[in-house]
């Protein structure tokens, strides 16, 4: 019997395709951080039933309508921007990803750049390596205190109420704004629902955690931004483009937030030249919220078996609803 094929559009441990390669005939990209060139993965997904792929890989009506024998993509990420769903749902193509795992290594990341934009860790570091640090001066480097500061929590979901717990540890207040009130989240941490402008207005840190969708691109534009308190902070592991950038440049530049945190970006990787990167109060990683050894190993494993249930005719285990 011909066995399925299946196209992973990056180089994995093998032992996360484990499942799969009994099962099934799979080629993998041989590259772990060079994006498989786009008429590659045209031509692999035109012959296969399967693809693993990564935020990286577009997966629109182009691909689908030349992928007559595809039954499932399942995306290793919580977000499915790259795909068009409207599309699969046409050609039939059921698309999964990988929610719920990846939760607590993206919140410890949000709070991380948190912490590090509050206290200007990486500014400080820079002027240390630089011989600048010639003494101690009372209001040197000074950041922000956040016992008793207000933490607000735009998009209030897994990653969003986790990011409220570390908040909570550290003594913050809890706002959020969601499509609607969390009786439960409430309950828990004592969180307070806002409007979207309320909490702004509201928040000394802002933290983003919404899918990227029409709604959201650029939710966080020039009107939000100005709404916020100055000297204000804003995280975002959400999605680049859920924030004006420019305008995000010019309200930090101008002094009226204090710092960014930010692990996403509009065009990724960010060119070098991107202005915010040129801003000193300006925390910027390259894309890290899930980056453990072993979240990425388990989104990893749940994409293989979401892969694995379709080609054995079953449900899978997390579908994206279409």
């Amino acid at each position: 019997m011909v066995r399925a094929r299946v196209f992973v559009t990056r180089r994995l441990p093998e032992e996360t395709l484990a499942g799969l390669l009994g099962a099934a005939e799979v080629y993998v990209w041989p590259e772990e951080s060079v994006p498989v060139p786009r008429e590659f993965l045209l031509s692999e997904a035109s012959e296969c039933e399967a693809l693993l792929t990564m935020l990286s890989d577009r997966v629109d009506e182009e691909l689908l309508a030349a992928s007559p024998g595809l039954k499932v993509v399942a995306n290793m990420a919580v977000g499915y921007d790259n795909i068009d769903l409207d599309a699969a749902r046409r050609h039939g193509v059921v698309i999964t990803n990988t929610p719920g795992v990846l939760d607590d290594a993206t919140a410890d990341l949000a709070f991380a750049l948190l912490l590090a934009a509050a206290r200007r860790l990486p500014e400080a570091e820079r002027m240390l390596r630089q011989g600048q640090w010639t003494g101690w001066s009372p209001l040197w480097l000074a950041g922000k205190d956040l016992r008793g500061a207000t933490l607000g929590i735009v998009g209030a979901g897994r990653i969003g109420q986790a990011m409220a717990r570390r908040g909570k540890g550290f003594g913050m207040r809890i706002l959020y704004t969601a499509r609607g009130p969390k009786p439960a989240f409430e309950a828990e941490l004592g969180a307070e629902y806002r409007s979207l402008a309320d909490l702004l207005a509201e928040s000394d840190f802002v933290s983003l955690h919404v899918p990227l969708t029409p709604k959201t691109r650029e939710l966080i534009g020039r009107k939000e931004l100005a709404r916020m308190k100055p000297g204000a902070v804003l995280i975002n592991t959400a999605r680049g483009a859920v924030v004006d950038e420019d305008a995000l440049y010019d309200a930090l530049s101008a002094g009226h937030l204090q710092a960014a945190g930010l692990d996403v970006y509009s065009v990724e990787p960010v060119p070098l030249d991107h202005p915010l990167l040129t801003l000193p109060n300006v925390v910027a990683l390259p894309h890290l919220g899930s980056a453990t050894v072993e979240t990425r190993l388990t989104m990893a494993r749940l994409a293989a078996d979401n892969i694995l249930a379709v080609l054995q005719g079953r449900s899978p285990l997390t579908p994206v609803s279409l």
